[in-house]
């Protein structure tokens, strides 16, 4: 009970003004049950005093019996004196000996008053002294009859009863009381532990929902059903711990993964909030705008510059944010942004959750300035076979004409000379419709050359003699230098021969005039490969043009460079060495003083017929 006053003396005032429901409910049961407590003390004790009203009627009436059966005989004789003197003392010694009889009145069967003896010194404590009062018949049996010949009556003065009375109505309300109070205390007190115990629960709920998952609530001093609360409480903890770290492991792996999968995209990733924010950026798109992470990332794309000071992004931003769509369907903007000398294609396209919210927009880089060029090239390469298939066409056609109207007006030297010029122009048209042929037939992908073993030396000869008369216009000789007992290679010859013509004819045009072209034939170094180079003393080329010079269409154009040509030729080289051959191609070029072509093709014989029979089973279209 100490631990209970302090409780309530530790109460706030506010705590009374502002009672909650349960605090409602508590004080509404305490006061039902005292008032039941008190109901129920009260009946009992209320039937109490009746029974022991009632137990100390029966218990003067038990008296009075006795004493009737004492004083028949007294009665019987109530004319003598002696008689009479006796029964007064009789009576006056019961008076004397019980504190609970006051008066004793005998009569006669005509209701006179033979004899009343009263105790003067005695009080009635009861206040209905009437409901005190018994009598008792005074019989006698006569002839097997009983017979009244009087009575008695006996005036209780409620002593007993009042003792008992008291004693139990004093032990009835004590008792009432320690339950009343017992009660309330039990009430209060579980009320004190429920509420210390939702505090806990309530604490506890607030450390989960903060994120504190795994917190737990101590239950060392708890039972029932309040223990197995908070039991499953901690164990629901414990189960959100490990489910927040096999989510997380598992959110960080997905985003690592996301992470290493964006990172590996060749193409540049950049992704923008809705205020134009970089939060995010791959690796190739910070390559493509030469720039790192912390410079990139939380800047606004629109203030990118590039090195020559231009805004890139801001226009088509700008144009992507400005291009009207419905009920959010894609409006990827697609368009091309140069940085400093790449050619980017742009693809912005915008960012919406499962609930169509607008987040950002993401843009997407290719480089495509590879491709740009070769298209640029391109267009030069059919600028450029245009140009040369009207020339040979149009002399050619000319020629003809002439010849076909104005045949007898010339001799037979300038008749020659027609031919010849015709003849010329047609060799030239018909390298030009070979390489184009070529280059369709050699870069298909499931085109394989019919290959064999054959020696390289004859080879380089027959490449030689068909490209000497291109060779003594200019006045250029040949020299072939080859190494003794060259094994034999496993190659597609006619391809060989054509890659070879292409060089020396490269050679022929680029050299000097009273030139030499040197071929020479030898094994590499490693000794896995037969090499051919083919050198000359023209004009070169610059370092600078040397990576490309063997790319499709491309072309060095310059003062010195200024012979017209397909751009096909060394790229028709590369592709048959590299792609049909499995070898290799080379250039070695100083300007001014001449460069040096050539390849390298393998001497593992045995493997390369492997490698044919393979490709023949595969089903790959042989052509020779």
């Amino acid at each position: 009970m100490a631990n209970l006053l302090k409780y309530i003396d530790k109460q706030d005032d506010n705590d009374f003004l502002n009672l909650n429901s349960q605090s409602k409910i508590i004080i509404f049961v305490s006061i039902l049950s005292s008032a039941l407590i008190v109901g129920v003390a009260w009946f009992v004790i209320n039937n109490t005093q009746q029974t022991i009203l009632q137990s100390y009627r029966n218990f003067g009436s038990m008296l009075a019996k006795t004493f009737a059966i004492e004083a028949v005989d007294f009665i019987k004789n109530c004319d003598d004196v002696e008689n009479r003197i006796k029964l007064k003392k009789h009576a006056e010694n019961i008076i004397a000996q019980s504190e609970d009889i006051s008066t004793i009145v005998y009569m006669n069967n005509k209701g006179e008053v033979l004899l009343s003896e009263t105790s003067v010194n005695k009080s009635y404590n009861n206040q209905n002294k009437a409901d005190i009062k018994v009598s008792q018949p005074l019989t006698i049996e006569l002839n097997g009859e009983k017979l009244v010949i009087g009575s008695i009556q006996l005036d209780l003065t409620g002593h007993t009863m009042n003792i008992v009375g008291k004693a139990t109505r004093n032990l009835m309300i004590a008792v009432f009381t320690i339950a009343w109070l017992l009660s309330i205390a039990a009430v209060f007190i579980n009320t004190m532990l429920i509420t210390r115990q939702i505090k806990l629960l309530s604490e506890g709920v607030k450390k989960i929902s903060s994120g504190e998952f795994g917190y737990k609530i101590k239950s060392k001093d708890l039972w029932g059903d309040i223990k197995r609360l908070f039991e499953s409480f901690n164990n629901m903890s414990v189960k959100l711990r490990q489910y927040e770290e096999k989510n997380i492991d598992q959110l960080t792996y997905e985003r690592n993964k996301l992470e290493a999968v964006l990172m590996s995209i060749a193409n540049g990733v950049i992704v923008c909030d809705r205020t134009d924010t970089v939060v995010l950026a791959n690796n190739a798109g910070l390559d493509m705008l030469k720039m790192k992470a912390k410079q990139l990332i939380s800047t606004k794309i629109t203030e990118f510059y590039d090195t020559n000071g231009n805004l890139c992004f801001i226009e088509k931003v700008k144009e992507f944010k400005d291009k009207p769509y419905e009920n959010n369907e894609s409006r990827n903007l697609e368009c091309q942004v140069q940085i400093d000398k790449k050619i980017l294609k742009t693809i912005i396209s915008p960012l919406f959750t499962i609930y169509n919210e607008y987040l950002g927009y993401v843009i997407v880089l290719h480089d495509i300035t590879k491709e740009a060029e070769i298209d640029k090239m391109k267009n030069a390469f059919i600028s450029n076979v245009s140009h040369e298939l009207r020339t040979p066409v149009t002399v050619i056609r000319s020629y003809i004409d002439t010849l076909c109207n104005y045949e007898e007006e010339f001799d037979e030297k300038t008749k020659r000379e027609f031919i010849s010029v015709i003849d010329q122009e047609s060799s030239r048209l018909n390298r030009m419709v070979n390489d184009i042929l070529d280059f369709s037939r050699l870069e298909a992908p499931n085109i394989k050359l019919e290959k064999a073993l054959c020696e390289i030396k004859p080879i380089l000869e027959l490449s030689i003699s068909s490209m000497k008369v291109i060779a003594e216009e200019r006045n250029i000789t040949f020299s072939i230098i080859t190494e003794p007992d060259l094994p034999k290679v496993f190659i597609n010859a006619e391809s060989i021969e054509r890659a070879l013509k292409n060089l020396l004819s490269n050679s022929i045009k680029y050299s000097h005039e009273n030139g030499r072209v040197k071929l020479r034939a030898e094994i590499d170094r490693t000794g896995n490969y037969l090499q051919v180079s083919i050198e000359d003393n023209g004009v070169g080329i610059p370092k600078e043009h040397l990576d490309k010079i063997f790319d499709r269409f491309y072309r060095v154009e310059n003062k010195v460079h200024s012979v017209k040509g397909t751009g096909l030729g060394l790229h028709l080289v590369k592709i048959t060495i590299e792609k049909h051959h499995d070898g290799e191609v080379f250039v070695e070029s100083k300007p001014g003083e001449g460069s040096a072509f050539g390849f390298k093709l393998p001497l593992n014989a045995e493997l390369a017929v492997s490698i044919e029979d393979k490709n023949k089973i595969s089903g790959e279209e042989i052509i020779n």
